[in-house]
């Protein structure tokens, strides 16, 4: 199985080469430092942020970790991050590249020698079970998943077969390897609807709603269970809403700035009260890296946002941000409603914020930045994105380019 072109290393690629030659680790972090500065934008050297300065003890050998759906978007944004501030990691990155994912969420990294892309499914017990003794795996930051709600309506036994065999299938080969930490993230949905009640704790009983979460919740059992029963070292997270650059624009704020930026209209479901709350990607990609480092085995952490909106409110927001507040009417479409649409989420994240993280990125800041992303690459990123922009998209198929055996 060879990688793509750019946008990989080879299979044998070893952290501290380059080229072929071996380097001490004052040579390996002058190298890893003009990589930086040759092939990592600015754009996003913001968003990796910095290192965790604290490591639990024993985290300290650590070398080889594993980033399951890297290639999707919040995956992408944890893959940079790793690569870019822990040259002593190799990072692997494993993606099936669905219509969601795309190498070039991840062509910065393909010059880096503590970086491999292996195009792989991670509901084959064999291919991860190989991949986690051949590359000598110490970390999973499990990521890969199913996650939008709208097509769980309609296809839930693939949300069923990849969000709940996938994750057992890893757990089953984590187990078999001996993984020293194994990072599971999964969605404030599994609380279900947050309406008369205080924010949710990470104790809270889980009732999901829709399809979707009830096959992130049913893997959350399976990681619970395998640490309870094998004693497998497990972190759980649950975040809000996440938005940026990098996103498929099938969720609510890739979706109206694509449908912006192309003339359209933001087609909101029912009445538009539906709330969120909303974190800018690379908040949660810093939330993820502290609990790696920092979190307590066995513990789940709430990602959470104060910052409210409803989807109403969020299409007004944006469509001043595009400088059409004058035409405000020509831009909204309210549409029929989800199956069911959940009025709101809300996560008390105390529990993290304890360990030192806070979210930094501002909404209208993040906003600002995603639209700048997408006027720039929306139109290239995953081919064409026209059936993702309607009321009620069905499942895209993946683009040309990535559905090659590579």
């Amino acid at each position: 199985m060879a990688p793509p072109d750019n946008d990989s290393q080879s299979l044998n690629t070893e952290a501290n080469t380059v080229n072929g030659k071996h380097l001490g680790s004052a040579d390996l972090d002058e190298q890893h430092a003009e990589l930086v500065s040759k092939y990592i934008s600015q754009f996003d050297l913001v968003d990796i942020g910095s290192r965790q300065k604290n490591t639990a003890s024993d985290l300290k050998d650590v070398r080889n970790i594993l980033v399951t759906g890297g290639a999707g978007f919040i995956g992408s944004f944890v893959a940079r991050k790793l690569v870019v501030l822990y040259p002593e990691y190799h990072i692997y990155v494993v993606d099936k590249l669905d219509y969601c994912g795309s190498t070039r969420s991840l062509k910065s990294l393909g010059n880096f020698p503590n970086y491999t892309f292996i195009r792989g499914d991670i509901t084959s017990p064999d291919f991860m079970a190989f991949l986690l003794k051949e590359k000598q795996i110490d970390v999973i930051f499990h990521l890969a998943a199913q996650t939008h709600v709208d097509n769980s309506f309609g296809d839930s036994f693939e949300f069923t077969k990849n969000n709940v065999m996938g994750t057992h299938v890893l757990l089953e080969a984590a187990k078999v390897h001996g993984i020293k930490r194994f990072i599971h993230v999964s969605t404030d949905e599994v609380y279900g609807e947050v309406v008369s009640r205080p924010d949710c704790p990470e104790d809270t009983i889980l009732a999901p709603s829709n399809p979707y979460s009830a096959t992130k919740a049913a893997a959350e059992c399976l990681v619970k269970a395998y640490y309870m029963s094998f004693g497998l070292p497990i972190l759980i997270t649950r975040s809000n809403n996440v938005f940026g650059p990098y996103q498929y624009p099938e969720k609510i704020c890739s979706k109206f700035i694509c449908s912006l930026l192309r003339g359209g209209r933001c087609f909101v479901h029912g009445d538009g009260s539906n709330s969120r709350k909303y974190l800018y990607a690379g908040d949660v990609a810093d939330a993820l890296d502290t609990i790696f480092h920092q979190g307590q085995v066995g513990e789940s952490y709430n990602i959470g946002s104060a910052f409210e909106i409803s989807n109403l409110d969020l299409a007004k927001r944006l469509i001043r941000l595009f400088g059409l507040e004058d035409k405000m009417d020509e831009h909204i479409e309210f549409v029929q409603d989800r199956a069911f649409n959940d009025r709101r989420y809300a996560v008390d994240c105390s529990k993290l914020e304890r360990l030192g993280w806070r979210p930094k990125t501002p909404f209208d800041v993040g906003l600002v930045k995603s639209i700048e992303w997408y006027s720039r690459h929306a139109n290239e990123w995953w081919g064409d994105i026209a059936c993702a922009l309607v009321p009620h998209p069905l499942k895209a198929m993946p683009p040309y380019e990535n559905s090659q055996m590579i």
